[in-house]
């Protein structure tokens, strides 16, 4: 994806601090990192960086700049919430395999902090948090730190968790030695998967054939077969199911349409003029996603996660505009930026086939795609400013006609 000429890049190099080391170089996994041949000094490719921000924690001179969960932020939300949770324990977690509640406090439990309150975490990446991060942590009251990370294979960032959990257990080593109890730092590998309801599937076999990884095998005489190995949880399965009998663990997108509606049906109460629903691939932004009651406050607007495009099912947006939202905007990742690669054609068929049916209910102008990064700083505002500005210019939908005006 080029990045416009106003782009602000969310990754920058100090020249005036940077040491040309070269640590950054050798250990971005996206190759974003170049180095002047003659003069050693070090520069970033905006056209590859993912934001993966393993460059910026390993920087031994604090050289490299980032706009998202900069290491002085993290602690410093990490100290507040320490002292209004009154949590000892802090739980970090890929935003790309991160679990629910349910499932922390399982993983917990099996450390001895069972019952144990929590601060929760997400980051882009495991890699990008420094063992220092965790270090002041400790130093700020914490007492006991889970790093849940994606399993090695699983890593949408190529080398975060590996590089993270080399130094995770150097600190452990090190805690161990200054005699810390030995559940002070714990690491998990988990990654979410496919989940399949045996009593609600009647074998068409739909998700065998959709599924990009081959992580579905149709079985001659029962329900197809999951092979977790496979499996990315990339939800494309789960948008051509027509049972909803099968879904991505963490995603089930029924029950949140559900209460989504009727958060929109409480802000036309309000006496709200435009309400928008954002599905966003949760690696295309990250601000709006953590932080939805600051990016999108007062807006009257709601932000849906979603794995990733391919799990994007058009018949939820459907759904949104029928139940009070006026507009419906989609963000995703371009197709090079995309974590999970397989299955582009699956994704462009779901749009094809959502575009058809908007088009003939006369609803195609209240939905937009974008294609956005978090590498240009502030972009998801601008598209989601101008699509409200859009929308709020345009008759009322009467959401059981689907029809322009009331």
């Amino acid at each position: 994806m080029m990045m416009n000429d106003s782009c602000v890049a969310a990754v920058r190099i100090n020249q005036d601090l940077c040491s040309r080391c070269g640590v950054c170089f050798s250990l971005c996994p996206f190759e974003a990192i170049l180095r002047d041949a003659e003069e050693g000094r070090l520069s970033i490719d905006i056209q590859k960086c993912q934001v993966c921000g393993i460059c910026y924690s390993a920087c031994p001179v604090s050289a490299i700049e980032m706009s998202y969960y900069d290491y002085e932020g993290l602690l410093d939300y990490v100290r507040k919430a320490h002292q209004e949770l009154n949590s000892d324990a802090l739980v970090m977690m890929c935003r790309g395999n991160s679990p629910g509640p349910d499932e922390i406090e399982e993983i917990m439990d099996r450390f001895g902090l069972e019952g144990m309150s929590y601060i929760p975490l997400r980051v882009p990446c495991a890699g990008r948090v420094p063992t220092s991060f965790f270090f002041n942590a400790l130093q700020s009251g914490v007492r006991n730190i889970v790093s849940i990370q994606c399993n090695d294979e699983f890593c949408r960032m190529k080398e975060g968790t590996k590089i993270e959990t080399r130094r995770m257990l150097l600190g452990k080593a090190l805690l161990r030695q200054l005699g810390y109890p030995e559940n002070t730092f714990n690491v998990v590998k988990y990654s979410r998967k496919a989940v399949l309801n045996t009593k609600e599937c009647v074998g068409c076999d739909k998700c065998v054939f959709i599924c990009p990884y081959q992580a579905l095998v149709a079985e001659p005489f029962s329900s197809p077969s999951i092979i977790t190995e496979k499996c990315l949880g990339c939800g494309a399965c789960q948008t051509v199911c027509p049972q909803n009998a099968i879904h991505v663990k963490g995603y089930r997108f029924d029950d949140i349409m559900e209460s989504y509606g009727a958060a929109a049906s409480s802000m036309k109460a309000r006496g709200a003029r435009t309400t928008i629903l954002v599905l966003s691939c949760q690696w295309s932004e990250y601000s709006a996603l953590d932080n939805p009651e600051r990016t999108l406050k007062e807006r009257n607007a709601m932000i849906l996660e979603i794995p990733c495009v391919k799990g994007m099912d058009p018949v939820h947006i459907v759904k949104a505009l029928e139940q009070g939202f006026d507009g419906v905007m989609a963000v995703v990742c371009s197709p090079q930026d995309c974590k999970l690669q397989n299955g582009k054609d699956a994704s462009d068929r779901q749009v094809e086939v959502l575009s058809t049916y908007l088009k003939k209910r006369g609803l195609l102008d209240r939905f937009e795609m974008h294609e956005l990064s978090p590498r240009c700083e502030g972009d998801f505002l601008t598209r989601f400013e101008a699509f409200q500005e859009r929308i709020a210019a345009m008759p009322s939908s009467d959401p059981t006609a689907g029809k322009e005006g009331r």
